[in-house]
């Protein structure tokens, strides 16, 4: 078990929407991301679906309002709700997930990055 420092793992990848995974609590996976442009619009109907912003900025879609996260800020979004996470510069996040989960949630598209990929 060692510490674990956030931006040398950010600087270990550089390609958008595709998360990696850097630690597990229990069942959970903590993961690094960075965003950049549209994601797709979909859900993860069995889990709810944790963002906290280490840099930049984002926006998280929703059918009747946009949430707008700005450095340190967190929302979950509930499972079941369709969203759609976008960012106009490259922006970087942690999510923290039930191992497994996929990012584009029940929609399998072009975005739909590899599974449980380690840094």
């Amino acid at each position: 078990m060692s510490k674990i420092n956030l931006k040398e793992k950010l600087s270990m990848f550089s390609e958008h929407w595709s998360p990696k995974v850097i630690s597990e609590l229990n069942d959970y996976q903590i993961k690094l991301v960075k965003i950049q442009g549209d994601f797709v619009w979909h859900n993860h109907s069995d889990t709810d679906e944790f963002f906290f912003v280490i840099e930049g900025k984002m926006n998280i879609e929703f059918e009747n309002e946009t949430v707008e996260l700005n450095k340190g800020e967190m929302y979950v979004v509930p499972k079941g709700v369709e969203h759609r996470p976008y960012a106009e510069k490259e922006c970087e996040i942690m999510l923290i997930e039930p191992r497994g989960v996929i990012n584009t949630g029940e929609s399998q598209n072009d975005l739909t990055a590899s599974n449980d990929v380690w840094i």
